[in-house]
């Protein structure tokens, strides 16, 4: 009886070892996994990657370019005041062409530059000043519209590679599925390459997508305080010139 029950555990214990049993030859390392994976995984981890580096330039220009608008701006703004305060438009104008990257130059340079060339014969009219206003708006939508530059794409690529990733874990899945019909068991060695492709595109486009979105954020955020700095600075100079067309 005690050696019947014996050799019953050995066979239970052989069945689960068979169930349980460790497959060497998977290896979970980035090389390992990337040999195991279809094609159809491949292509997703491809695009992934591309999204990625795509995302990281973005991230890169728009922190370079916002970074040398605010050096310049906060350079620029006290030295145009002091000129207009004085009177001298041309040297305003000189000022804001040697500070090109900033963005409240570019909204101010135009509006100068309007003023100036609409020729009202040395008295200034209401239609000088609309005419600047004008100049203004235009070039307030030109910049930001170069502020936004990429950061759309940041949005679609935070909303978009979640669901890039989901593809390849359902690709994986059916990775697994087919390796347990092909060998007509139900062992994790039989299906830990399919898992692990389909956990790997998941993780994958979770981290293309969440910098991303935090990214997107931030230069949203950026993009709408230099709007409100440009709205200012294009109404302060309309009133300088309201104030210059009454004296």
């Amino acid at each position: 009886m005690i050696l019947a029950n014996l050799h019953l555990l050995a066979a239970h214990a052989s069945n689960l070892g068979f169930f349980f049993q460790d497959d060497t030859s998977v290896n979970f390392g980035p090389m390992g996994l990337w040999s195991q994976m279809g094609n159809l995984a491949r292509g997703v981890v491809v695009l992934l990657i591309i999204m990625s580096v795509w995302s990281l330039a973005v991230m890169i220009d728009r922190w370079l370019y916002f970074a040398a608008a605010r050096k310049q701006s906060r350079e620029f703004a006290p030295r145009v005041a002091g000129a207009l305060k004085e009177g001298k438009l041309d040297e305003a104008i000189k000022v804001a062409d040697r500070n090109k990257k900033s963005h409240l130059a570019e909204v101010v340079t135009s509006g100068l530059q309007e003023f100036r060339n609409y020729g009202s014969g040395g008295n200034i009219t209401v239609e000088q000043i609309e005419s600047s206003k004008r100049a203004l708006e235009r070039s307030e939508a030109i910049v930001h519209a170069k502020l936004k530059r990429g950061i759309g794409g940041l949005a679609t690529i935070g909303s978009t590679a979640p669901f890039v990733g989901l593809f390849g874990t359902v690709a994986g899945i059916l990775k697994a599925f087919g390796q347990i019909a092909a060998q007509h068991t139900t062992s994790i060695s039989a299906i830990a390459g399919g898992i692990s492709e389909a956990l790997v595109t998941t993780a994958l486009g979770l981290l293309v997508a969440i910098p991303a979105v935090w990214a997107f954020n931030y230069f949203t955020g950026k993009v709408e305080a230099f709007d409100v700095e440009m709205d200012n600075s294009s109404s302060e100079l309309v009133d300088y010139f309201i104030k210059q067309s009454h004296r």
